[in-house]
């Protein structure tokens, strides 16, 4: 056999070892003691799976805690830092930081990530173009979707609807909202809504990010999403708001997003950081509970949102990492429930940005290497993948830790296992 041959791994949760067959790029086979092959490795009982999916990321904001601060640690002081500081950004800046960003996500076992880029006459277009160039040059290791939003307003800022076109036009893939930051948020939804129709894009909206439920901006979302016939094309992200609801509420707004096809995308971190500021005791968590939507059969999502900026000072790309933090939030701590968390960043944000891969014979070699048994294992012991594959390229390995006796030499039998017993 000529190509590729991966030996004894795991696919869609198998208890039993397989062999993966590579040729061309393609999976061409998969079985047990496949004939031999020119090139060939050991999985070593490694776990395959499609690879890991960012949802809702900032590639252009990223990475500027050396530059902003967030002194509130509120929304609004999240918003008014960085659009000072995005005064200052330059299309090769915010490609540097961009690309240290992919590059930790890579070696985290992400091969698709949406990413959200501000546009606005402040910035103009320069993110955009930026974010551009990235998704050209790392498409090797990862497919890059770009949603162009107006994070500080769209009616009140003239000439924002005209660079989204713009935008729009040299080839974004969607486009995003942030109606809380409008002076007329309904009224931002609606040119939206006719814009992506115009140009026959998804939709994806920043959404009630605070803890007030006396009001929302989720039905006007639902009503136009029903109207325009964009059902299954509309993401909602944050949407705090639904963590401060009765059961009762929540179900009906349950109700509402599987109606309305509309998918939720939860970002554990920068939620957990800005919200609950005016609270001294019992502060509210803030966080969504999607994993009530997903059982009802909404497409839900945990994703990163943030990294290093004063939205939220920290992260190091890990999806696994933050659906145990998810898990943790929610206190969730069943298999069956860590493995719908595990599937929050794999199989349900794969859909929404429509990236749906399988492991089957056929498909393109893409996947990631991870060392366990199940998808609950990799959430509740926050695993690294050990190496990952695109297109049946190889793009990033890390080797195992090893342990070293006192005389600093290493030992070989004190090696970590690779596969632990979950």
């Amino acid at each position: 056999m000529s190509g590729l041959v991966i030996r004894n791994v795991l696919i869609d949760g198998g208890k039993t070892a397989v062999d993966v067959a590579i040729e061309s790029g393609t999976i061409s086979a998969i079985g047990v003691a496949l004939p031999q092959a020119s090139e060939e490795v050991d999985g070593k009982g490694v776990l395959l799976v499609p690879g890991f999916v960012e949802s809702h990321l900032h590639l252009d904001k990223a990475c500027i805690l050396d530059r902003c601060r967030n002194e509130t640690g509120t929304l609004e002081g999240a918003i008014s830092s960085v659009a000072g500081a995005k005064k200052g950004f330059s299309e090769d800046d915010v490609y540097d930081r961009g690309r240290k960003v992919l590059e930790k996500a890579i070696v985290q076992g992400t091969n698709a990530i949406r990413t959200h880029v501000e546009i606005d006459p402040g910035i103009g277009l320069k993110g955009f173009h930026a974010v551009q160039r990235l998704k050209h040059d790392f498409a090797w290791a990862l497919d890059l979707q770009i949603c162009v939003f107006p994070q500080e307003g769209l009616l009140n800022n003239p000439g924002t609807a005209e660079l989204l076109e713009q935008a729009l036009a040299e080839g974004a893939d969607l486009l995003g909202g942030c109606p809380y930051t409008d002076s007329d948020p309904n009224g931002q939804i609606a040119c939206l809504f006719e814009m992506a129709r115009r140009h026959d894009v998804d939709l994806d909206f920043h959404l009630d990010f605070d803890l007030d439920p006396s009001w929302r901006h989720l039905d006007e979302i639902a009503r136009q999403t029903m109207a325009f016939g964009w059902r299954g094309r509309v993401a909602i992200g944050h949407v705090t708001k639904l963590s401060a609801l009765c059961r009762k509420d929540l179900l009906e707004a349950v109700h509402i997003l599987k109606k309305a096809e509309i998918a939720l995308t939860v970002l554990p971190s920068t939620d957990l950081f800005l919200m609950g500021r005016d609270s001294e005791s019992l502060v509210p968590r803030g966080v969504a509970p999607a994993h009530i939507f997903h059982e009802h059969g909404v497409c839900c999502t945990v994703a990163t949102n943030n990294v290093l900026n004063p939205f939220t000072p920290y992260g190091d790309c890990s999806l696994p990492r933050m659906a145990n933090l998810y898990a943790n939030v929610h206190q969730l701590g069943s298999a069956e429930d860590l493995e719908t968390c595990f599937d929050m960043v794999t199989a349900a944000p794969r859909r929404l940005i429509n990236k749906a891969r399988r492991i089957e014979v056929g498909a393109e070699a893409t996947f990631v290497a991870l060392p366990a048994l199940s998808g609950n294992q990799v959430v509740s012991e926050i695993i690294r993948p050990v190496w990952g594959m695109k297109n049946g390229k190889f793009t990033f390995e890390q080797a195992p830790a090893k342990l070293l006796q006192a005389s600093g030499s290493p030992d070989s039998s004190e090696q970590l296992e690779a596969v632990r017993d979950p």
